[in-house]
């Protein structure tokens, strides 16, 4: 059984200080054995934590598209910031990669997807974040878990972790792949 988390931010995202290392250790003692590194931006964080350790290392990008964030997984290469939501999540699936749709209804951070991108994106989309430990408000992950089941999409519980502390806040056990 895998204890994975699919959202984790390191040193290379703006927003957080985490190193690569320090990641790699705090997974270790949590035993969290699958994880996804999702630096805004860069996949170079993941590939440094996948560098560090023989843990399961997603390589991910939480990216800004020109209507908000959506993340890519099992990449290959970087998606470039600003491209709009569709071309964003064409370059996902050409890598052969998952489109996950990160905190959807939180309406605290400006980066959420809008409405419209998000209608955009649905027919690319195979996961949604129906509960991100950093929403402010449960009604943001109620929301997303009715949008998931609505359109039988695979439903995902993260940390979103920007700091040490917060990595293994949240996690789902699921199978090996």
């Amino acid at each position: 059984m895998l204890r994975t988390d699919l959202h984790i931010h390191t040193c290379f995202s703006p927003d957080s200080g985490t190193s690569p290392q320090k990641l790699v250790d705090q997974c270790l003692q949590l035993g969290l054995n699958c994880i996804a590194i999702t630096d805004h931006n860069t996949i170079s964080g993941a590939l440094e934590v996948q560098r560090l350790t023989h843990i399961t290392v997603i390589i991910g990008e939480e990216i800004k598209t020109s209507g908000g964030d959506v993340i890519g997984l099992f990449l290959k290469k970087q998606i470039p910031a600003g491209l709009t939501p569709r071309e964003t999540a064409e370059s996902i699936k050409e890598q052969g990669g998952l489109l996950s749709i990160p905190h959807p209804f939180d309406r605290i951070r400006s980066s959420v997807i809008t409405a419209s991108a998000l209608q955009e994106v649905l027919p690319f989309a195979d996961i949604i974040e129906v509960f991100n430990a950093r929403n402010t408000f449960d009604k943001a992950n109620q929301h997303a878990d009715k949008l998931a089941r609505t359109y039988g999409l695979a439903r995902s519980a993260v940390s979103d972790a920007h700091c040490l502390m917060e990595i293994g806040s949240t996690y789902v056990n699921m199978p090996e792949f």
